[in-house]
């Protein structure tokens, strides 16, 4: 089962104003063309701290200053990627309590850059169909008085888009 898998490792913020979240359009990986979670993967040597504000800058434009990480937990699904047939997802959960500057729709692309911009969205707009498991997780957390769950989710299908949504 583990040469099946192949394991992906990040950090994610949760913004949340006014029943919306702030969510990236997507473009790379198994979430492209979906709304995700800001966020990614670590830098050679990075802290988790270090990672996330970075992430949330580059993807959104805006700076964080007030963070408290949630929990850890992944997600499992099928996804053909190379010579795996299968992804695990293991993800660091921030909630982003304070932030400044303006959230862009559009950020400037560079090598490893899988955000197209940001927006908010409301949460009742936020599914399955259009949405990554990550931002999914940040929708139950909000809508569960801010408890976050760190149970694995494991799906039996996944669908990566070809279209974008947004």
């Amino acid at each position: 089962m583990a040469n099946k898998f192949h394991r992906a490792f990040g950090v994610y913020g949760i913004i949340e104003s006014q029943n919306q979240l702030v969510v990236i359009k997507k473009n790379g990986g198994p979430y492209i063309n979906r709304f995700d979670l800001p966020g990614g993967s670590l830098e050679d040597g990075e802290s988790l701290e270090k990672a996330i504000l970075r992430e949330i800058q580059e993807e959104t434009g805006l700076t964080a200053s007030t963070i408290v990480q949630l929990g850890i937990t992944s997600f499992k699904y099928p996804w053909d990627y190379k010579k795996w047939h299968y992804n695990q997802h293991i993800c660091v959960f921030y909630e982003i309590k304070s932030t400044s500057g303006q959230l862009h729709d559009k950020v400037p692309q560079f090598r490893g850059q899988d955000s197209l911009g940001s927006l908010f969205v409301p949460l009742d707009q936020l599914t399955l169909n259009n949405s990554s498991p990550l931002v999914l997780k940040a929708k139950q957390y909000i809508q569960n008085n801010k408890r976050f769950d760190p149970n694995d989710t494991s799906m039996s299908e996944w669908k990566v888009l070809s279209e974008p949504i947004f």
